[in-house]
C-alpha cells in the first residue's frame, strides 16, 4: 500500500529533524567527553541519543517499503 505524498513528506520532514537532533547530541556528547564531564551525564546523553536513533529507525522503516527477497 503507497502512503500518501503528504504524509510520506511529513515523515521525510519528522526523520530530518531527528536526524539533526542525533547529531546534535553526538556533539554534546563529544564535548562533554572531552571536558571531562560526569560519566554518569554523559551516559545518560548517550541513551537519549539512542533513544532518538530508534525513534529514526522506525520513522524510515515507514518510508522504505519492505523488499520480499
Amino acid at each position: 500500500m503507497q502512503m500518501a505524498d503528504q504524509e510520506q513528506a511529513e515523515i521525510r520532514l519528522m526523520a530530518a529533524r531527528l536526524r539533526q537532533e542525533h547529531e546534535d547530541y553526538d556533539t554534546a556528547i563529544n564535548a562533554m567527553i572531552a571536558t571531562g564531564c560526569d560519566a554518569l551525564r554523559i551516559q545518560r546523553m548517550k541513551k537519549k541519543k539512542l533513544v532518538i536513533k530508534d525513534k529514526l529507525t522506525k520513522l524510515e522503516d515507514q518510508i522504505i517499503p519492505d523488499i520480499i527477497a
